[in-house]
């Protein structure tokens, strides 16, 4: 027998306990540790694989090696560099170094407040002999013990001042199991409650007015609960509707208390969301004992309180101290300050965030009241999201931009006003009295001395930046549609030159892809290929129209005078504007305002005011003759080709014919130039088709229009509609007035149903030997999206005779055909969805009551993209 004991069992492995790291969703995280710490593991493992910046990788990005010590000062270069844009771009960031040193440390704080997100450590204090046995294990390890022993020296020394360097959270790891079993949590902030989608009533500055504040819950629907002693302690909405209060909820006004008892409890219970103003941050100092002076309301708010119980006080002195900036709600689409936001500061916390929100913008001075003389921000705001505020007493909520100040100075006389959410709509109570003398009077709308009138933007003020430089527009059917600087500039050019008056400048229609070209040796277009690949998206029905030989124009029409100023802001005379594809007038003043109230009267006659409720409309059409625009070009270039080939192609012929008698050989040179001269004739007679014989320069006799479209008309989006829908009222306009107006022959086809699609071919071939230039086809049901996501809008099917005009007298030839059929279809086709996306997403904007800037970037943006090097012929 052995003399040793039994074995002792094996230990058991040790689980790493698992702990939790809050990390906001949005913020710097810093990793702090020497080398052989595992930060880098640590790092991998936690976060995404571009979350990360490694000072390694960047070493290793300007030397090719990760150790090499000369590079370090580019290195970190670089690491701030792309920490910078990734901040910036509002991305979570994590810094792999070892940032053990204060220096290292500062950087990262300052970059992290200079992108307004919260810096967040991470700590891995393992003991030093771990460290040292890593590296150890590592070839590329090649310092002393000395070196993690001066690092980790510097980390303990710096650990417990972390929090006073600027740092919000700091985690400490200080064992290998507390760090593998550290899980990272992502928090949202306080201020992102995108989730909350509403509806909400937004209410502006109460200032004390409680029974202003009550009148107006009561008129928007809410029913107020009281307790014992009848005062209002929370609201509630029957279909679920929660108010949002702007701050500046005491001082000045009768009854402070009784409007924070109702909104603390309305907070408590879920039915309101609050954001703090000003005044309620200079009442919490003034109730935690800081020295402040009275002014403004403050003292009579002192007073109110005190004759309240002290709980009272202490419960307002917590809940206004925990009232966060702002609030960014319904999925982004709209954010809630008290003085406002720019679109760079929503969505983050900061010092500077919260400042802003509670007193706005000032270049520093005061006015000759001793009032601080505020920057017009509004007038600058260029976001996508809607921000309400208040702050600065305004006359009336006007739109300026995507903002809104609902601070109608209640207290002061005025009113206390209210904006439903996602409604739009305004909501006012008038106050009972002036309770509080404003130092400076409400001014009229637009009056220069009013205070936060230099935030309105002018109706037709516009800013070169708005369409210039290398743009990015955000359309909600096609994505991100890119537009290089050289695209913006030169459509700033036509624009800025020759365009019709901004105000009316609201679309620009997309090109149109042709068909693919046909597989029959004798053609290149065919509608068979636009049926095929419409069935190839998943679409049923489609709608072949006759293509007119016209010009593209856009008429949008007011429905008289007021409805024109009103909603465009035209000057008398003019009512609305006849515009070509880039956006210039199509006829002078006279004779546009002409044509307008002949579309006007048939539009009348029609009924379409009254069915579509609306006071202005926006058709897509053909303007009829040709020559009425291209008379020149019909002039200089068609007719003279065709003078040309028919006077030296005959007798070319007849020379040929002569020596072909003689015996020699030219019988193919004659049979190419007798083709040559039938090409000649044919395209003769195509361009004499449509330089409008009855039309007269200078008048509209003889001009015809021939819509096929109604774009958009007040809630009416028109790329929601089915096509025929569209034809059914450009019938009734033709209808109305059959000599301005010209129909549009059209049929539907089934492109699933071989017969359907036979008697497509049949009518296009028909239309096209009557002397048509031949069809666009569409499927019925607007804005379709198929497997590879939105499909094209239109295929233009155009007639072998009509090509000629296109592709010259001889594209028939076979040479010719055979190079032809080799032409690049993808970047025209391109171009049409992303124009078409563009125009859809002009004409929303402009539905929405967007600022007309945000209305020109898509729409011009359409014009920029038609400088894109596509062949013009396609």
């Amino acid at each position: 027998m052995s003399g040793e004991g039994p074995a002792e069992p094996a230990e058991a492995p040790r689980e790493a306990p698992v702990r939790e790291l809050a990390v906001p969703e949005t913020s710097l995280v810093v990793l702090v540790g020497a080398s052989g710490s595992g930060k880098s593991t640590f790092g991998r493992e936690a976060f995404g694989p571009y979350e990360v910046v490694s000072s390694d990788v960047c070493r290793g990005m300007v030397s090719g090696d990760e150790n090499d010590q000369a590079a370090t000062k580019d290195a970190f270069d670089l690491l701030s560099y792309v920490v910078a844009k990734r901040l910036a771009a509002g991305r979570l960031t994590v810094v792999d170094a070892t940032n053990v040193q204060r220096e290292a440390r500062r950087h990262l704080v300052e970059l992290a407040r200079a992108h307004d997100v919260l810096p967040v450590a991470v700590v891995l204090d393992v003991p030093e002999q771990v460290c040292l046995q890593r590296n150890e294990l590592r070839a590329d390890r090649t310092f002393g013990a000395h070196v993690v022993r001066r690092q980790r020296d510097q980390l303990r020394r710096s650990l417990r001042g972390l929090g006073r360097e600027g740092f919000r959270t700091v985690h400490v790891l200080r064992t290998p199991e507390e760090v593998a079993g550290a899980r990272v949590v992502r928090t949202r902030l306080l201020v992102d409650r995108r989730d909350e989608r509403g509806p909400f009533d937004v209410v502006g500055d109460v200032h004390g007015c409680r029974a202003e504040l009550e009148a107006l819950l009561g008129r928007l629907g809410y029913t107020l609960l009281r307790d014992e002693r009848g005062r209002p302690v929370d609201a509630v909405h029957p279909q679920g509707r929660r108010v949002v209060l702007l701050g500046d909820l005491v001082d000045r006004g009768p009854d402070s208390p009784g409007v924070l008892r109702l909104a603390m409890g309305m907070h408590a219970s879920g039915t309101a969301l609050v954001v703090p103003g000003n005044h309620e941050a200079k009442l919490v100092r003034a109730l935690s004992g800081a020295e402040v002076t009275t002014g403004h309301g403050l003292a009579e708010t002192l007073a109110q309180l005190a004759a309240e119980p002290e709980d009272f006080r202490v419960a307002v002195r917590e809940w206004c101290r925990e009232l966060v900036s702002h609030l960014v709600l319904d999925g982004g689409d709209l954010v809630v300050a008290h003085a406002g936001m720019t679109e760079a500061y929503a969505g983050r916390a900061s010092g500077r965030v919260r400042s802003f929100a509670l007193y706005g913008d000032t270049t520093g001075e005061t006015d000759e009241l001793g009032l601080p003389v505020r920057y017009p921000w509004a007038r600058d705001y260029r976001g996508a999201a809607t921000v309400l505020y208040g702050h600065t007493p305004v006359p009336e909520p006007e739109w300026t931009n995507r903002t809104m100040c609902l601070d109608t100075g209640c207290v002061f006389g005025g009113s206390l006003s209210a904006l439903r959410w996602p409604e739009r709509e305004v909501v006012q109570v008038p106050a009972e009295q002036v309770w509080y003398e404003p130092v400076r009077p409400l001014a009229p709308p637009g009056d220069p001395g009013a205070e936060g009138a230099a935030q309105d933007r002018g109706e037709d003020e516009l800013d070169v930046e708005d369409v210039l430089g290398r743009r990015v527009v955000e359309t909600a059917h096609h994505g991100r549609v890119s537009v290089r600087a050289e695209q913006a500039a030169g459509a700033l050019e036509v624009v800025s030159r020759f365009a019709v008056h901004p105000r009316w400048l609201v679309h620009l229609p997309p090109t149109t892809a042709p068909v693919a070209t046909s597989r029959r040796p004798d053609l290149l277009e065919h509608p068979d290929e636009a049926f095929a690949a419409y069935a190839a998206e998943g679409v049923e029905q489609v709608v072949c129209e006759e293509k007119h030989m016209g010009s593209r124009a856009l008429v949008l029409v007011a429905a008289d005078q007021e409805a024109a100023t009103t909603r465009f802001g035209a000057p008398v005379g003019e009512t609305g504007a006849v515009l070509t594809r880039t956006g210039r007038a199509f006829l002078p003043r006279p004779l546009a305002e002409e044509l307008l109230g002949q579309v006007r009267a048939a539009a009348t006659q029609a009924g379409l005011w009254e069915e579509l409720g609306t006071s202005w409309l926006l058709l897509d059409c053909e303007l009829l003759p040709w020559t009425a625009k291209a008379e020149e070009l019909v002039r200089d270039s068609y007719a003279a080709v065709g003078a040309a080939a028919r006077a030296l192609l005959p007798a070319a012929a007849q020379v040929l014919e002569t020596a072909a008698a003689r015996g020699l050989d030219v019988g193919e040179l004659l049979s190419r130039t007798r083709a040559r001269h039938h090409g000649a004739e044919a395209f003769t007679r195509a361009y004499r088709r449509y330089t409008g014989a009855d039309h007269t320069p200078g008048s509209l006799d003889g001009v015809q229009l021939a819509p096929f479209a109604l774009l958009a008309a007040e809630g009416l989006l028109g790329a929601t509609r089915d096509h025929l829908q569209h034809l059914a009222w450009a019938d009734r306009l033709v209808a109305a007035d059959p000599v301005r107006f010209r129909a549009t022959q059209r049929v539907v086809v089934d492109t699933g149903d071989a017969a359907s699609c036979a008697a497509g071919v049949a009518w296009w071939e028909e239309l096209c030997a009557a002397g048509g230039e031949g069809a666009v086809v569409k499927p019925v049901v607007g804005l379709q999206r198929g497997p590879r996501g939105l499909v094209q809008p239109a295929l233009k099917v155009r007639g072998p005779e009509y090509l000629r005009l296109v592709y010259g007298p001889d594209y028939l030839l076979p040479e010719h055909l055979s190079r032809l059929r080799q032409r690049d279809l993808g970047r025209k086709r391109s171009l049409a969805l992303r124009e078409h996306a563009l125009g859809v997403e002009s004409l929303t904007r402009l539905l929405d009551r967007e600022p007309l800037w945000r209305v020109h970037e898509a729409a011009v943006a359409v014009l920029a993209l038609e400088s894109d090097p596509v062949d013009p012929r396609l």
